[in-house]
């Protein structure tokens, strides 16, 4: 069953820009401009995209959308084909690789087989690329598309200039965002994008999970990678090759950063599996600097 979408806001948070919420599941974001209307992300279902839209209701329609995609992870684009045909589709050139990989259709399958929701489900991509960054000019607002891999390789975060709003995404998450693989290369891409973010300054700056619009989860988060680059950096290297590292006291994820209270234990265990990742990757990064030094 698809989760309940509402629309939300956060303290400050202009009136033009709505948060569409589905459930625990992930946040899309709706921004209202004086030439055109723009959905980031499309949520992980036609059918939760489509009573998205319809909880928007006159705001929606009454003037031209344009749809950007984030990223090509599930829970951001599989309700694409709610929208395809009557708004164009933008997002990173790199989007096109990933929807072309035969993991993204076995994704789709997998989860298919365990939630009927999933059945309809098509996969459609952007109609629009860019390769590193884009800019939408509404007249009032303006939207810079900002390429912050990492995370993923394709993912984009939206900055909004005249209100100091950064729609962050999954680049910056709480309690912590996870690195797109254990390579070194992909831990000091994600770790560039938060300081990019930061370096905006911004008043506002909204990711897709955590329920936040603090600027200090970039600081946090920024943080925690350093925490674990301190802690790796003082191992042997018999301990550096632990595949238990993750469970070792004082490398575990609750020792890092502080669990949220209230958290339901699949979500914290969805995040410790995002640590042991961020883990792996430092510890790469560490080895391959030994090796070079």
């Amino acid at each position: 069953m698809n989760p309940a979408v509402v629309l939300c806001s956060y303290p400050g948070l202009d009136e033009r820009i709505v948060v569409l919420r589905a459930g625990d599941e992930v946040d899309a974001m709706f921004v209202r401009t004086q030439r055109f209307n723009v959905l980031i992300d499309t949520l992980g279902t036609p059918e939760l995209c489509r009573m998205a839209l319809d909880l928007l209701g006159d705001r929606g329609k009454d003037r031209p959308l344009i749809v950007v995609n984030s990223h090509m992870d599930w829970d951001h684009f599989w309700g694409n084909s709610a929208v395809s045909g009557r708004a164009p589709i933008i997002a990173h050139a790199a989007a096109l690789d990933r929807l072309r990989d035969a993991s993204t259709q076995q994704v789709l399958k997998d989860k298919a087989r365990q939630e009927t929701r999933f059945a309809n489900v098509e996969l459609v991509g952007p109609d629009i690329t860019f390769s590193s960054s884009m800019v939408l000019n509404g007249g009032d607002l303006t939207l810079e598309l900002i390429h912050t891999p990492g995370h993923t390789p394709d993912h984009i975060a939206v900055w909004i200039p005249e209100l100091r709003v950064c729609l962050a995404v999954d680049a910056v998450e709480y309690p912590i965002p996870e690195v797109w693989s254990r390579r070194a290369d992909d831990l000091r891409q994600i770790r560039s994008s938060l300081r990019r973010i930061r370096d905006l300054d911004a008043k506002l700056v909204i990711p897709a999970h955590g329920r936040t619009s603090s600027p200090s989860a970039v600081d946090e988060n920024l943080v925690y990678f350093e925490a674990l680059a301190v802690r790796v950096g003082s191992l042997s290297e018999s301990q550096l090759a632990d595949p238990q590292l993750g469970a070792t006291r004082g490398f575990r994820l609750e020792d890092v950063v502080a669990i949220p209270e209230g958290m339901p234990s699949d979500t914290a265990a969805f995040y410790r599996n995002c640590h042991e990742t961020n883990l792996a990757a430092t510890v790469q990064a560490h080895i391959e600097k030994l090796k070079s030094a």
